[in-house]
């Protein structure tokens, strides 16, 4: 049974039709029916079930915002229908993995990203270095450009019985781009914006830097001429102008021979030593919109409390920040590799539209009921 207020709003996103919005899994032979049913106001995702390889075929090119999955790892497990990683080598899954991501590469639209969970595994006591021999590849022979590699640190792993190594609770995701003019909103995933002071009668930056450190430093350097001197201390009086004003929350100087440049201190590959070299100082700013999350993501498995089924540990908040930040609001989300759908209802969760497909029917209905009875409360 689907509660009332999800009826409900399906027929505010939709067109009212609630059989075709909830009965999502259509023929593929009609996935240009698809394309054209994703309106930007029905996100209801659309699942199929099949090969991936076989179906992303039939998908067109550059049709796809945003692709987030985590493919079945190798040797792990035994799946329904058989499907990638159940090969005898993990050169042979790496393989057959890179058939995926090269229709990934095809079907992403090249303001696109891919972003990519998997984990490693053990054969004869040796790690095989799987993630990364991966991205090694699809970078080498694929041509995607890497823009970040992340460490989901899960903070508990799988029972491990081992006395002889560390315990593994991290994975690899790596996002992916296909050139260098990529969608990216930054501020839909920047957190906990920090304000100014006033600190015995002074301004005070979020992070209590009030500026008489620098007005010491600069008064007292040898590195710097009387003109630069004076022109470091005309600009710092503006930039804590700018604090006082709430401009900029904070900021840092790097005054020549005083603070360890924060890029490399070759002219050729960085402005900022150039500038350092020419000026004698530069400043740096941070977002009033609050900082960027790092690449090191703490976010605790999925557990499976209240389901009748188990499905895989990867979590919806995994999901949060790469289809924000990658996928424009009217864009589309993919998942080669959906199972229950964790993907998809994020992607619903967020109001974009999605496509998922898995080689199992059973986890396409797990996917297709968790859709029709979300709570639909946006985090």
């Amino acid at each position: 049974m689907i509660a009332k207020e999800y009826i409900s709003e399906l027929k505010h996103r939709g067109n009212g039709d609630i059989t075709s919005l909830v009965n999502t899994q259509k023929d593929v032979g009609n996935i240009n029916f698809i394309f054209e049913s994703l309106s930007i106001e029905n996100t209801t995702p659309c699942f199929y079930t099949g090969d991936s390889l076989n179906i992303l075929k039939r998908i067109p090119s550059e049709s796809i915002d945003c692709c987030m999955t985590s493919p079945p790892y190798w040797g792990q497990r035994c799946y329904e229908n058989g499907g990638i990683g159940l090969e005898s080598k993990p050169e042979h899954f790496i393989d057959n993995l890179l058939k995926i991501t090269k229709e990934i590469q095809r079907v992403l639209k090249n303001a696109g990203s891919f972003w990519l969970n998997i984990g490693d595994t053990y054969k004869n006591k040796s790690l095989q270095g799987i993630p990364w021999r991966i991205a090694i590849r699809m970078m080498d022979e694929q041509g995607w450009i890497l823009r970040n590699d992340v460490i989901w640190n899960k903070h508990k792993g799988a029972m491990d019985s081992s006395s002889d190594k560390l315990r593994n609770i991290h994975e690899m995701i790596f996002h992916f781009v296909k050139s260098n003019d990529y969608y990216y909103n930054d501020e839909a995933i920047r957190m906990n914006p920090q304000t100014t002071t006033v600190r015995n009668g002074a301004i005070v930056s979020s992070s209590g830097v009030c500026g008489v450190r620098y007005k010491r430093q600069i008064e007292l350097s040898t590195s710097l001429s009387k003109e630069e001197k004076a022109m470091a201390m005309q600009d710092l009086l503006q930039v804590l102008q700018k604090v006082e004003k709430s401009e900029i929350p904070d900021f840092r100087m790097i005054i020549r021979n005083q603070q360890r440049a924060t890029h490399s201190d070759s002219e050729r590959v960085s402005g900022r030593a150039k500038e350092l070299k020419e000026k004698g100082y530069y400043f740096l700013f941070y977002s009033k919109n609050g900082a960027l999350p790092t690449d090191i993501w703490e976010i605790l498995p999925e557990d499976t409390q209240n389901r009748e089924k188990h499905y895989a540990v990867y979590p919806e908040d995994l999901c949060k920040i790469p289809i924000l930040s990658t996928c424009p609001p009217d864009g589309i989300v993919l998942d080669p590799f959906c199972g229950s759908g964790t993907t998809n209802k994020v992607a619903y969760d967020l109001q974009r539209r999605s496509i998922g497909i898995d080689i199992s029917q059973e986890y396409i209905n797990i996917a297709k009921q968790r859709v029709s009875q979300l709570h639909l409360n946006l985090f």
